[in-house]
């Protein structure tokens, strides 16, 4: 805990910036996919997540990822791929999970 008592108001701002942005079932879903895969195009995330939800649905939730600097894109013909920026995100899934909050 003493990582969190020294952290700067400015950290603690980037952090919660950070949360809210992830704070979405999507936008988690898409970190855990991207955790396991170097690059994945919106089609192909879209079929990891769910085949019915929209394509411009989550292309927005890409979009809002990338503004925050969680995710970067590369385009490559037609396509944009996307790629988690840092894959350490991933580990407040580790987190999040062994918290007792999680299973009242």
């Amino acid at each position: 805990m003493s990582n969190i008592q020294n952290l700067d108001p400015e950290k603690l701002l980037r952090t919660a910036e950070i949360l809210k942005t992830i704070a979405h079932p999507i936008r988690l879903k898409v970190i855990e996919i991207l955790f396991g895969h170097q690059e994945l195009t919106v089609s192909e995330l879209k079929d990891y997540i769910d085949e019915e939800l929209e394509q411009s649905l989550l292309s927005h939730h890409l979009i809002k990822l990338k503004q925050k600097g969680i995710l970067k894109s590369t385009k490559k013909g037609l396509n944009v791929h996307y790629s988690l920026v840092d894959k350490n995100i991933s580990s407040i899934f580790e987190c999040l999970l062994s918290c007792k909050l999680i299973y009242k």
